[in-house]
């Protein structure tokens, strides 16, 4: 199949081939809209002719302050028709961030979601020689003065003519595969954001090697709720309008209804979004009937333990090393004796676990969860109920599929292989590669990896390995048939005062599947031992006491800090932190302290809910130098 050169000519054959598909559906208030893709045509259509007048160019930098809405892709798809490079960020980017992209971008024009959002940098836009301002949603009239369109004025000629057609297709003529599409700045995990460059070619690879994973068709249906802007939700729907598929857009509020309601085949998450439902299962049922919480609990185990088993039978479990055909034999004896006996109680777990899936719809042939590796006991258990995860691991650099445990790979506990047209390999302290098996930092080279960082010579020169690797700066490790586990991060690892090295990623895992942990973080940086920060869910903690301890938690503030509960909450996590589940002795707990207020998007955590060590150690610093002293 020959793929289109860029973006926007993918976007024009899509619409010619399936005009009458319907693209998005999304509400405004109660009000739902729907649109075919011939619509959209029409939309992006109108869009760029209004940007051209407004003197919008090829190469023009754009900033979008904006979240989830139908006029988000329009936006992008109009910048995309004209050559301009989109900067992306949500409307929760701290206003220092803001400013700061704003100028390191170079951006010339600025659109902005609300009038809200246009209020709150009317101070920034004031300092700045914009040649443009538009707010997408914003009131229909604004005064000369306030040197701002909105798009209900951009858009009230909405009549369309040949030579408009004409012009719009013509477009695509004057885009290569090397212009630049966007600038977009990661959320800045280790400090200040870095602007990463990425291209068509790089955008075109993923649209390319990325839906034979899924298993893509125009017939499938997404709902969405991850910030569109960011890559792993963006390139979504890039594949999702390159095959012709359906987008509902949907929030944090309305996903659980949503699902039940346009019965997906398809939702794009990442792994905060499964701990979320998987403690909102999990303890509702609980504290709706604590003897069906008990049996459903006990239905997942059978049903984890008998697919686990088959797995043995298959090998299709991780294998890092050979080991001898008497052990792999007696492993496949036990396995099938186990499933012997487990056969019945697992078609019953089979037929009752039905009921769970329906709360997704029912149609759900995938769950893609990105951004991440996912828990292994999350992992385990949305497995178990009988909903099939796509879990893939990439970053915004390289557009940004790296790897994939789609339908194409069957080795549980893993990330799959490298998706296609993609070199992958692991390498030591010292960058030279090891054998499989062997764990290392995960380097790629391919067309998805992007250029370089915008203005940025210095990251730059550290980005990339001298035979032009892109270093991820993750650790990981192949199995013998090359699939890949991600086994932490270089710069997140903890080590302590004796020299010990810690990755905070599975203890922090471990600690969540506690009801009453929305948030840990792993603490300890050349301290004797290690500390937790924990955000804890106030009722759920009230509830686990009661029921652990038979205590009433007093609605004080000196209740979380009370030491005797406290260490025997330490306990009790300390006790999941064991040997059997291949924990060190050193990766015991020696204290733990509870925060007052949740982590916020924009500030402790980035806008894909990846958590900002940095920003915690500094905020928290004079807690964790007591908690460890």
């Amino acid at each position: 199949m020959a793929f289109a050169p860029t973006f926007f000519h993918t976007f024009l054959e899509t619409c010619d081939r399936h005009r009458d598909n319907l693209a998005f559906i999304y509400r405004v208030g109660e009000d739902e809209f729907r649109v075919t893709y011939e619509k959209f045509f029409e939309d992006v259509l109108i869009l760029a002719r209004a940007f051209k007048a407004n003197k919008v160019r090829k190469g023009d930098k754009v900033f979008i302050l904006s979240d989830n809405r139908y006029s988000w892709i329009v936006t992008d798809l109009a910048l995309q028709a004209l050559g301009a490079v989109s900067v992306p960020r949500g409307t929760d980017t701290p206003p220092s961030e803001v400013e700061f992209i704003v100028n390191h971008s170079d951006a010339e024009f600025l659109i902005v979601e609300t009038d809200k959002n246009y209020k709150d940098c009317q101070a920034l836009i004031k300092s700045l020689k914009l040649k443009g301002v538009f707010i997408a949603a914003g009131s229909e009239k604004h005064s000369w003065f306030d040197k701002a369109t909105s798009y209900a004025e951009l858009l009230e000629n909405r009549s369309i003519e040949p030579k408009d057609i004409e012009w719009f297709r013509g477009l695509a003529d004057k885009i290569t595969p090397e212009d630049l599409l966007t600038i977009i700045y990661t959320s800045g995990t280790t400090g200040t954001p870095k602007g990463v460059m990425l291209n068509h070619a790089n955008i075109m690879h993923n649209v390319r090697t990325l839906p034979p994973l899924i298993r893509l068709q125009a017939d499938d249906v997404w709902v969405s709720i991850l910030p569109t802007w960011h890559i792993f939700e963006r390139t979504a729907e890039y594949i999702g309008i390159a095959t012709g598929s359906c987008l509902v857009y949907s929030s944090i509020r309305t996903f659980a209804a949503d699902l039940e309601s346009y019965k997906p085949t398809l939702v794009a998450t990442v792994p905060r979004i499964w701990e979320s439902l998987y403690s909102k299962i999990t303890t509702g049922l609980k504290k709706k009937d604590p003897k069906k919480a008990k049996i459903f609990n006990l239905l997942v185990r059978v049903s984890a333990a008998y697919r686990r088993n088959a797995r043995v039978l298959r090998d299709q479990l991780p294998v890092f090393k050979k080991r001898a055909f008497p052990l792999r034999l007696a492993d496949k004896v036990q396995a099938l004796v186990s499933n012997m006996f487990l056969f019945l109680p697992n078609l019953l777990a089979k037929k009752k676990l039905v009921l769970v899936q329906e709360k997704f719809g029912g149609r759900l042939k995938g769950a893609i969860s990105g951004g991440g590796s996912l828990p292994p006991y999350l992992d385990e258990w949305i497995d178990a109920i009988g909903i099939r995860i796509i879990n893939a691991y990439g970053m915004t650099e390289c557009s940004p599929g790296i790897a994939g445990r789609g339908f194409n790979c069957d080795i549980f506990g893993t990330i799959g292989p490298p998706v296609g047209e993609t070199e992958l390999r692991i390498v030591n302290d010292l960058g030279e590669p090891v054998p499989k098996g062997v764990e290392g930092e995960i380097q790629v080279r391919g067309a998805q990896v992007f250029k370089g960082y915008y203005k940025n010579d210095e990251a730059n020169e550290n980005a990339f390995s001298l035979d032009g690797f892109l270093r991820t700066g993750d650790l990981g490790r192949l199995t013998l048939t090359g699939e890949l586990v991600i086994t932490g991060r270089a710069k997140e690892i903890i080590v302590l005062a004796s020299g010990e090295n810690v990755d905070p990623t599975n203890i922090e895992a471990t600690l969540s599947m506690f009801p009453f942990v929305q948030d840990a973080v792993l603490v300890g940086q050349d301290k004797k031992g290690l500390g937790a920060l924990i955000v804890p869910d106030l009722e759920k903690l009230r509830e686990f006491v009661l029921e652990k301890y038979n205590q009433v938690l007093e609605e004080t503030e000196g209740a979380l800090r009370d030491k005797q509960l406290l260490d025997r909450l330490r306990e009790e996590m300390n006790k999941l932190l064991n040997a059997k589940k291949g924990f060190k002795p050193y990766e015991k707990l020696q204290n733990i302290h509870f925060l007052d207020k949740e982590f916020t998007l924009g500030e402790e955590l980035t806008n894909s809910f990846k958590k900002k060590r940095h920003v915690i150690e500094k905020k928290y610093k004079d807690i964790i130098n007591r908690l460890l002293k």
